[in-house]
């Protein structure tokens, strides 16, 4: 890569993207959560959820039903932090740097809703019960303060064919989780014992 073509401040970006933004795409930034925005929040089963944490940046992908990020009111979300793999990325990011940002999803829709904001973590109490599932609360629950909300365009989903179901994959088409693991470590972990009812674990501690 020729560092001579790399792009380093925004004079050298606007030389390039030369068209302003359209009025539809400035229309729709709000710095709160318009109730067509709630709606798609409500039908979303799935988040990818970015973080910037002291170490490094990530994205951690979250999903439930319909409507698992609740509506506080038209400024605040609350994200309940299901079992995983206690990791605890997203969380220790945010406390190093409350900025997030939230990609919502709905299978079959080509919008997008993009919420930025900034988050805390709480464990209080009447949070964590509002948002228990089958009577076992999350362990955390992230607020976020939202600053802005505006949809995407569908012209990535569309680009992808996102949501086509003759584009689906079979698992079997890439590595399994437990080829992954014994390769990463030299078969210290059991790759077939790994796979063996992983399905089966993954359902028994989802909530």
């Amino acid at each position: 890569m020729n560092a001579d073509h790399i792009i380093r401040d925004e004079a050298a970006l606007r030389a390039i993207y030369t068209t302003p933004p359209g009025e539809a795409s400035l229309a729709k930034q709000m710095d709160h959560l318009h109730p067509h925005y709630q709606a798609f929040i409500r039908a979303a089963p799935f988040i990818a959820l970015a973080t910037n944490g002291a170490a490094s940046p990530d994205v951690s992908p979250r999903g439930e039903g319909p409507g698992f990020v609740g509506i506080a009111d038209a400024r605040t979300l609350l994200l309940p932090d299901r079992p995983g793999n206690n990791r605890i990325d997203s969380l220790r990011n945010i406390v190093a740097d409350p900025r997030v940002a939230i990609l919502f999803l709905i299978p079959g829709i080509g919008e997008t809703l993009r919420v930025n904001g900034l988050a805390e973590i709480s464990v209080d109490p009447v949070l964590l019960e509002r948002l228990a599932i089958a009577g076992k609360p999350p362990r955390s629950v992230i607020v976020v303060h939202v600053s802005t909300a505006f949809f995407q365009c569908s012209r990535a989903v569309v680009r992808a064919d996102l949501w086509n179901p003759d584009k689906r994959l079979p698992r079997s088409a890439l590595p399994s989780t437990g080829t992954m693991l014994a390769d990463f470590t030299a078969a210290r972990i059991n790759g077939a014992a790994y796979d063996d009812g992983l399905d089966e674990r993954v359902k028994a501690t989802l909530f």
